[in-house]
């Protein structure tokens, strides 16, 4: 399978973001090839066009599967496995934010809200430090609050909401 110049371009692109994102590069450039395929793509299509071992694509196809990313599918006539990415790049999106939400923000709630216990008591804590600590714990769980409200609504909503930009802060109060 040869990927065109511009594909290449872009599934290179998205496997070195893949990387500051804390993924690894292969298991994001075969997210970026499955999602720019127009139809689902066997494990040995995905190694030719990637040039990287089958063992790799395997692995790299088991996570995203995990992550929700990618699906296994087949073809009527066909024994084989063949994979596809989500298409629509909403839904692309709230599975990624999610996965990172479950990953990254709750582990930090939860020792947030136990830090914040804990350094009330201690008589050698700074008042600052202490305040800071509430700070972040305030500022984490709005932010954990935002998102859970932000994630049920329906996607044109969500588009046209985005699309305001900020003159949404008109509709604020000050």
């Amino acid at each position: 399978m040869q990927l065109s110049p511009a594909v290449e371009k872009y599934v290179l692109h998205w496997g070195e973001m893949g990387t500051r994102w804390g993924t690894n590069r292969t298991v994001a450039q075969i997210q970026a090839l499955l999602y720019l395929s127009p139809q689902p793509l066997r494990a040995d299509q995905i190694v030719d066009a990637l040039s990287v071992a089958r063992s790799n694509v395997s692995t790299s196809i088991r996570e995203l599967q995990s992550y929700g990313l990618v699906r296994m599918t087949h073809v009527l006539g066909d024994r084989r496995d063949y994979f596809e990415s989500l298409h629509d790049v909403w839904e692309l999106f709230r599975v990624i934010i999610e996965q990172r939400k479950q990953r990254e923000l709750n582990p930090t709630l939860s020792m947030l809200r136990t830090t914040a216990r804990e350094v009330l008591d201690e008589e050698d804590t700074d008042p600052i430090t202490k305040q800071r600590i509430q700070n972040m714990l305030q500022f984490v769980t709005t932010t954990n609050e935002w998102y859970e409200q932000i994630r049920e609504i329906p996607t044109p909503t969500l588009t046209k909401l985005m699309q305001l930009g900020s003159k949404i802060t008109g509709l604020v109060k000050r």
